[in-house]
């Protein structure tokens, strides 16, 4: 069946068809009953079935994106997939390690410390977000820090 076709019939199934449909797809019972989301979510499932799910581009930018959440300390270290993940990255600075930088006319020092970085006392989740503390305007926190050059910021 025509894909398209199958969405149309997927938004005209009634509450308890989309329930039955959402364990077929999924092989679970879904945890919300709502029809826009169970028919979304279906649709979702199809169209990744027949052509494939997110590029691997997309799921990488999903989990900086993810890792830039404030979430509660026993979730910040779940992927999109709800799998644990490792959270040292080879090119982050070692913990306990100080990064510093002048920046008009002040000394910038942001302390590595398990989960982020500390500056002035708050913990922040990326150099970015401290290099945004900082400025107030949005930086590649890499960028900032000068831990890479302009050329391999990109």
């Amino acid at each position: 069946m025509d894909i398209a076709k199958e969405i149309d019939n997927l938004r005209q199934l009634k509450v308890p068809e989309l329930v039955a449909r959402y364990e077929t797809v999924y092989g679970k019972p879904p945890r919300v009953k709502n029809r826009e989301w169970l028919w979304k979510r279906i649709a979702w499932k199809i169209q990744e079935q027949r052509f494939g799910g997110l590029s691997e581009t997309a799921r990488k930018r999903l989990e900086e994106l993810i890792a830039e959440i404030k979430l509660p300390v026993g979730e910040q270290k779940r992927t999109i997939s709800g799998k644990l993940r490792d959270t040292s990255k080879p090119d982050e600075p070692a913990v306990g390690s100080t990064i510093s930088r002048q920046w008009r006319g002040q000394e910038i020092q942001a302390k590595v410390v398990e989960g982020g970085f500390e500056w002035n006392g708050v913990v922040y989740r990326s150099l970015s977000a401290v290099a945004q503390a900082v400025t107030g305007a949005h930086w590649n926190g890499k960028l900032f820090f000068g831990l890479v050059s302009r050329k391999k910021a990109k």
